[in-house]
């Protein structure tokens, strides 16, 4: 999809949630009493309720539905908020397609092909949807899913029909993803990892927002996100990040939808990420902390016209 057609359709989409979704959303208000709490638990002495302390505060007054994983391997913290509610997936799911692609490779004793290696390295770092669909089709639901079987993410499920953005994740799977990228494991080899680390450590600069927000310096960052407009629940957005610095080495995924516009989902996100970089890497210098874009582009992924 060009930028001007990706522009016009976001437009589109901006206009149709105006229209149609604010009266629902208004009308949902009072639930938001019931909103669940964010759970945190840390081997670090007072970090788990500084973390939902903070993480709530960045949610409070936020429309929307939002869920939050975090795992620091370095202080043993976990926070999670609706961690397996089910989402539509978007672009994240360039990074399960990216990783099936290497399973499968590692089960059959062989590299990258020139082509998969340009394919691959277009779906993460330009988020290049034509790209993902070849390599989507070229595994099949039935590789897609034999790595799912292999990683754990018994919730995750792939998208039908080539809808590959219409896969459904949660937080819990996307976290789990992430610790098999982060850390060495039997499902993918230690350069199948460093791979896909390279690749979301080289995303272009407009779309490297999201978890990235307030990221020290110091830190490393490895990010990979998604954006959707559809009739109902409005916009999803979507950010998974891992970082590594600072005596830390954390992962992040924050999955949201109910957004009326994309921009409003970014900053939602970002809110999050901010306060628990702070709490998790506090910096005495507020030297170069990572500035997102204020531009984000991303072409949205082909879904069904209802």
């Amino acid at each position: 999809m060009t930028h001007h057609r990706s522009r016009r359709a976001r437009v589109l989409g901006a206009g149709i949630a105006a229209g149609i979704l604010i009266p629902s959303v208004a009308a949902a208000t009072p639930a938001s009493a019931t909103t669940p709490t964010v759970s945190c638990t840390s081997g670090k002495t007072g970090l788990a309720a500084k973390l939902q302390k903070d993480i709530t505060a960045a949610l409070a007054d936020r429309k929307g539905t939002v869920a939050v994983g975090l795992y620091d391997r370095s202080t043993n913290t976990t926070c999670s908020l609706r961690a397996t509610s089910a989402y539509d997936s978007a672009s994240v799911v360039k990074v399960t397609v990216l990783a099936t692609l290497l399973w499968d490779a590692k089960k059959h004793n062989r590299y990258l092909t020139d082509r998969e290696n340009t394919l691959a390295t277009a779906m993460i770092t330009k988020s290049d949807n034509d790209a993902t669909s070849t390599l989507w089709r070229q595994l099949g639901l039935t590789k897609v899913k034999g790595f799912l079987a292999a990683a754990g993410m018994t919730q995750t499920k792939p998208g039908a029909n080539g809808y590959w953005g219409l896969t459904q994740i949660t937080v819990q799977d996307e976290q789990k993803l992430l610790k098999l990228i982060t850390a060495k494991n039997s499902v993918l080899s230690d350069n199948s990892r460093a791979y896909i680390l390279k690749l979301m450590g080289k995303v272009i600069s407009s779309q490297r927002w999201g978890t990235p927000a307030g990221a020290p310096s110091g830190v490393s960052v490895h990010v990979k996100n998604g954006w959707l407009s559809r009739a109902t629940h409005g916009w999803r957005v979507h950010s998974v990040g891992t970082f590594n610095g600072a005596g830390h080495d954390y992962m992040i995924t924050v999955l949201t939808q109910d957004n009326s516009t994309m921009d409003y989902g970014v900053t939602t996100i970002q809110n999050v990420a901010k306060a628990i970089h702070k709490d998790l890497v506090p910096t005495v210098s507020a030297k170069t902390a990572y500035v997102p874009t204020s531009t984000p582009q991303e072409a949205i992924p082909a879904v069904p016209a209802n």
